[in-house]
């Protein structure tokens, strides 16, 4: 009897230990998936436009040329106005336009573009939907908001 209480006790432990280790796994990230940043729409009190998938306003620097990014060249300009990088095919939220979402090449990996603007929050927001940002002159250019149309937003 202690033998089949004693072999109880080792086959449980096993099948425990078996089910939390595999728990542990199905939360560690995969080797091979991306990080893909996420552009949706809201409603704001400057219509709908363009924020990250935490809601924070995005924002098109008129310094920008041809999905070029300028703000990286100029210094403190990316500590103040980080652009939305991704290390995957940019995803559409809902109203968003997928055929106008890309990327480029910028300094430390891959800029959301949307309509060819490349885009970038700003450090100092202080929560989803923020606007008072917008039209903010900076660093020799303007930052401005975007529609779902790919349209400045002043």
């Amino acid at each position: 009897m202690k033998r089949t209480h004693v072999f109880l006790s080792v086959a449980l432990a096993s099948a425990a230990s078996a089910a939390t280790v595999a728990s542990a796994q199905r939360n560690l990230p995969t080797a091979h998936s991306s990080r893909a940043a996420t552009v949706r729409l809201r409603h704001t009190n400057l219509g709908s436009i363009l924020v990250s998938s935490s809601g924070r306003t995005l924002y098109e620097f008129t310094r920008d040329h041809a999905s070029k990014s300028s703000c990286a060249a100029i210094s403190g300009c990316s500590e103040t106005w980080p652009s939305l990088k991704t290390s995957g095919r940019p995803t559409a939220g809902s109203g968003i336009r997928a055929t106008l979402l890309s990327s480029i090449r910028s300094a430390g990996g891959n800029q959301v573009t949307y309509a060819g603007h490349p885009l970038y929050t700003y450090s100092g927001d202080s929560g989803p939907g923020e606007t008072s940002y917008v039209g903010e002159k900076q660093f020799g250019g303007t930052w401005y908001a975007i529609n779902a149309s790919g349209h400045t937003v002043k």
